[in-house]
């Protein structure tokens, strides 16, 4: 095979100018640090560390989103507890007011305490994070969701709450919207509610009763008649009669699967109601107690009943903010947990990575010393036969 001198100068210098560029590719890497510069040094790899590093970046994100809303759902929880804490100061209230030997004047003293309570409890709903965002406003976050006016106070935020990524496959909320927290209350013991009626005059007083059996319960309001003080009936919103018997105080009357306690003397024609709970806000709980605590013309029987259910209400909504305190704990968890797992993720991620994108330092020194050594073999043998000639022979 013949081999012509243009034909071995251009493989020759071809050779020496892809040494040569090996050689800046790896002095580039060495100052850099960086393996791969761009795609074409490994088109494979470089894909997967673009891949991997669109996952750290979500995964970062995921962290971010994590960490704003543990600050504040632990707003939230220190917001709920200085609510129950409220409502539990209310409570007392209402039990020290519930005494007969107080006047009108001492109990609506009582009653301006609770007044105070009342627009505390508004304060600690309207409350905001760091940024100055409602709370309990659920998806309207700029609009203050309570406003107060005297006794009554409405809500004007959003039911819908914000859903918050904190992981490829996990959403949780960012919030509790103010309905379900401070309005949406089931009523009196969450089935039904009682209540004296407004001409007794019997001394008799009602309890807030309880579910006997709750497949018996037949949503309706009923009417408990006393003929005389010691017999009743029990009539359905039709007049039909569901019940009656003989009462002796302090006596239980029972009825459709249900337990009223009824105690004291009660008149001829005396009458108590047992109607479905519904619900009642928070704030209607404390004004009703107001209303109940300045009234002066209410029966000690009437007063003592109402009193009764505001503390049945009381509860029930110190019940449900330790429910929603219970379900921000556990979102406070998942948190903790997904941002663990992110940490951990990341980590791993980083260092794949590395060790795809990153420069061995010790191997890339080796590989250009050799890479030096062959340019300079291939130099110093492209000069000793870039000068054999024919004519060296002919002597």
């Amino acid at each position: 095979m013949r081999i012509s001198t243009v034909g071995f100068q251009t493989d020759a210098s071809n050779q020496m100018q892809a040494l040569e560029a090996e050689i800046a590719q790896t002095q580039q890497q060495l100052s850099t640090g960086i393996k791969l510069q761009n795609a074409a040094d490994d088109p494979a790899g470089m894909a997967q560390v673009d891949q991997l590093n669109a996952q750290i970046s979500a995964s970062q994100q995921y962290q971010t989103n994590g960490n704003t809303l543990n600050a504040n759902l632990q707003i939230e929880e220190q917001s709920l507890t200085t609510a129950t804490s409220t409502m539990q100061s209310a409570r007392d209230l209402a039990l020290e007011a519930n005494n007969a030997a107080l006047t009108s004047s001492q109990r609506q003293d009582i009653a301006t305490q609770v007044q105070q309570l009342l627009q505390q409890l508004v304060s600690t709903a309207n409350s905001t994070d760091s940024n100055g965002n409602f709370l309990f406003s659920g998806e309207a976050t700029a609009t203050q969701p309570f406003a107060q006016s005297g006794t009554a106070v409405t809500y004007n935020g959003s039911n819908g709450v914000s859903q918050v990524q904190i992981s490829p496959n996990q959403r949780i909320s960012s919030g509790d919207s103010g309905a379900s927290v401070f309005v949406n209350i089931p009523g009196g013991n969450g089935t039904f509610t009682t209540a004296v009626g407004a001409g007794n005059t019997g001394t008799a007083t009602i309890g807030p009763g309880t579910v006997v059996n709750a497949s018996q319960w037949v949503p309706d309001t009923y009417t408990i008649s006393f003929t005389d003080p010691t017999d009743y009936t029990v009539t359905n919103s039709e007049g039909i009669t569901v019940g009656g018997g003989t009462y002796t105080s302090p006596g239980t009357i029972a009825f459709n699967g249900t337990s009223t306690t009824i105690t004291g003397t009660p008149a001829a024609g005396d009458t108590f109601t047992v109607a479905p709970a519904g619900t009642s806000s928070a704030f209607n709980t404390l004004s009703s107690l107001i209303t109940t605590l300045n009234d002066p013309s209410l029966t000690a029987a009437q007063l003592s009943t109402q009193i009764g259910t505001a503390v049945e209400q009381i509860d029930g909504a110190v019940n449900n903010f330790n429910q929603v305190q219970a379900s921000v704990g556990a979102r406070l968890n998942a948190v903790t947990a997904a941002n663990t797992t992110a940490q951990s993720t990341q980590t791993s991620m980083t260092a794949t990575v590395s060790s795809l994108q990153n420069v061995d330092y010790a191997a890339a020194t080796t590989q250009l010393s050799t890479q030096e050594l062959a340019l300079q073999a291939a130099q110093e043998s492209y000069a000793s036969i870039a000068h054999m000639s024919l004519f060296q022979y002919l002597q």
